[in-house]
């Protein structure tokens, strides 16, 4: 289906301010589709006719427009009742065979800037309707003249319209008084769970919510969305449950004829939300906990460093401190998110400098080092494995390229869609002359190559770099199946 951008853009003349007024609107046209049983689809006039740029159809009710329309084009002739619509201003109706069309001109910032065709089957509204069929349809209507006038969807009302309540979840009408004179079954269950044991039916909603919720500070964003004026969202807590109130004015000709107020229940949303808080808090925890036992680790280690005589078990143990310390690093990182990412470049910055530190090779010699480009976010299955490889990758240019020299190390990330490539570049001596039939005994490189080939899938190069020096290329992919 082509999306509504590219549509308005290329075959219309409506300007980016109109687009965002159009948007506004199909992030609230939903309650008019569930409120009239009605499917909508959203015209914008063209040079030669009008064009469907949009369609909704009810939660409420059976479609009667199963086929998607949007992209096609009608001609002024052949949808005459549009072009009346706009040149009147007005709500038009229209009758061809079974199905019947009323066409809202929708006004935005004065001008009319699309038409929305309401279409249902013929006599769909019809005598002996129930009373919530009633009060839907007439609530649809208002809303529908408030639209023609421009008074509504009212101005950036929600952040996140998903999260705001259906007509389904829970329908209450209030006449100018803020008197109850209607309420859905599921809007009565939603009252009856916090508490209510009478009938919602003549009831001061604003005065009875206020009574449910616990005792303290007037609650005046909940007053007011209670009574129907405040087109906003509110929340009442009480008896362990939460619901979700969510009030439109309705307001045709400017007068005030009352308000809708939708209501869910999201106690089971806000029970998942606090879970998952709290295992996220667990999660961080664990992280800074396994960080902590890992530098006691190095501790350790490094403490029994010490106490050997040995020169190669010194070394053996100060690598294994290195390793240690790789996985502490993304641990710390890890602990200090809710998410299980990690923003790798302060993790490569501080293994830099790790490696830097603990594989210093004396005062006369100098290494300067330079990162370009960014890792970005890194998921953490694959952050571990690499913060090990790339310690491997910088200690071998350290400890083997930069040995007894003074020189620089380059380290360079690049993202293509779901792959990170990184070049380790130093200006050392560069690999030794049997390097291919000694690469094998190395523990680093295997160690490399086991992390990023057999572990993240990924592939490692190890070459003389152009102009001196070695040149070692890591690339992974950051998804995997």
């Amino acid at each position: 289906m082509p999306a509504l951008n590219d549509l308005v853009r290329t075959r219309t003349d409506l300007t980016d301010i109109d687009l965002d007024g159009l948007h506004v609107l199909l992030s609230e046209w939903q309650i008019l589709a569930d409120l009239s049983f009605a499917d909508l689809i959203l015209w914008v006039a063209t040079r030669g006719g009008f064009l469907a740029v949009a369609q909704v159809r009810p939660t409420t009710g059976p479609t009667v427009v199963p086929e998607d329309v949007v992209g096609e084009e009608v001609s002024r002739d052949d949808f005459q009742v549009l072009t009346q619509a706009v040149e009147q201003g007005q709500i038009v109706g229209t009758t061809v065979d079974e199905r019947h069309s009323d066409c809202i001109p929708v006004r935005r910032a004065g001008r009319i800037v699309g038409v929305i065709e309401q279409r249902q089957r013929k006599g769909s509204a019809r005598e002996g309707e129930s009373v919530l069929e009633a009060a839907y349809r007439e609530s649809a209507h208002e809303l529908a003249l408030m639209i023609a006038q421009g008074r509504f969807p009212f101005p950036a009302m929600f952040n996140d319209p998903e999260a705001a309540p259906r007509v389904g979840d829970g329908f209450i009408r209030l006449n100018a008084d803020g008197v109850v004179t209607y309420a859905s079954p599921n809007a009565l269950s939603a009252y009856r769970r916090l508490g209510l044991t009478a009938d919602l039916l003549n009831a001061d909603l604003s005065t009875l919510t206020m009574t449910l919720a616990p005792s303290g500070p007037l609650d005046e964003d909940l007053a007011a969305v209670a009574r129907g004026r405040a087109p906003r969202l509110a929340e009442v807590q009480a008896n362990g449950s939460q619901v979700l109130l969510r009030a439109i004015p309705m307001q045709p000709d400017g007068q005030r004829r009352g308000a809708v107020v939708l209501l869910r229940d999201v106690s089971d949303l806000a029970r998942r939300d606090r879970l998952m808080a709290t295992k996220d808090a667990t999660i961080r925890e664990v992280h800074h906990r396994v960080k902590n036992n890992l530098q006691t680790v190095a501790a350790l280690l490094r403490l029994q460093a010490r106490r050997l005589d040995s020169p190669e078990a010194q070394a053996a143990l100060d690598e294994a401190v290195r390793r240690v310390g790789s996985i502490a690093l993304v641990h710390e990182t890890l602990s200090q998110t809710p998410d299980e990412v990690v923003a790798f470049d302060d993790v490569a910055d501080r293994l830099l400098g790790m490696v830097l530190d603990v594989g210093s090779i004396g005062a006369a010699h100098e290494i300067s080092t330079r990162r370009s480009g960014t890792f970005g976010v890194v998921p953490a299955e694959v952050a571990t494995p690499l913060a090990m490889a790339l310690t491997e990758v910088l200690l071998n240019a350290v400890q083997h390229g930069l040995q007894g020299l003074s020189g620089r190390i380059f380290i360079n990330a690049s993202r293509a869609g779901d792959r990170l490539n990184v070049e380790v570049v130093d200006d050392g001596r560069g690999l030794p002359s049997q390097f291919a039939n000694t690469e094998s005994d190395r523990l680093g490189l295997q160690i490399v190559r086991t992390l990023i080939v057999g572990e993240l899938q990924g592939t490692f190069e190890l070459e003389l770099a152009p102009g001196g020096g070695t040149r070692a290329v890591i690339d992974v992919p950051l998804v995997h199946e």
